[in-house]
């Protein structure tokens, strides 16, 4: 009988969807937004939220174009793969220049795609 009084009590606790008991440690933090009161923070705010998304986006289009370069050498075509390399790689510096990469990452990344791109072609 007192198993079950404790497993009422933790389960009270501990509510979970699926009746499953979860240590406060494990469950997904509350997120509380504050609106800020100052004129400067406001405007910091908006900023970096246009940046996040600024950024997110250059990302995406990294990846993308990753992506085609790879598919592109896969098909066999060699100056197709190599344009697209060349722009693969010209978009890497870009986000260098906006600081998005590391000069050493975006170097990484280039060395790494030529590789993969070279090995694909054959």
């Amino acid at each position: 009988m007192a198993w079950c009084l404790r497993r009422k009590r933790r389960a009270a606790l501990y509510p979970h969807g699926d009746g499953a008991i979860v240590p406060p440690f494990l469950q997904p933090p509350e997120v509380v937004f504050r609106m800020a009161n100052i004129e400067s923070q406001k405007k910091r705010n908006r900023q970096n939220e246009a940046a996040r998304l600024r950024n997110r986006a250059m990302r995406s289009e990294l990846k993308t174009r990753s992506r085609n370069a790879v598919e592109v050498a896969e098909s066999g075509d060699a100056t197709a793969a190599d344009a697209a390399l060349r722009d693969a790689q010209q978009r890497i510096d870009m986000a260098v220049s906006k600081g998005l990469l590391h000069k050493n990452t975006a170097a990484r990344r280039k060395s790494r795609l030529a590789k993969q791109v070279t090995k694909t072609l054959g």
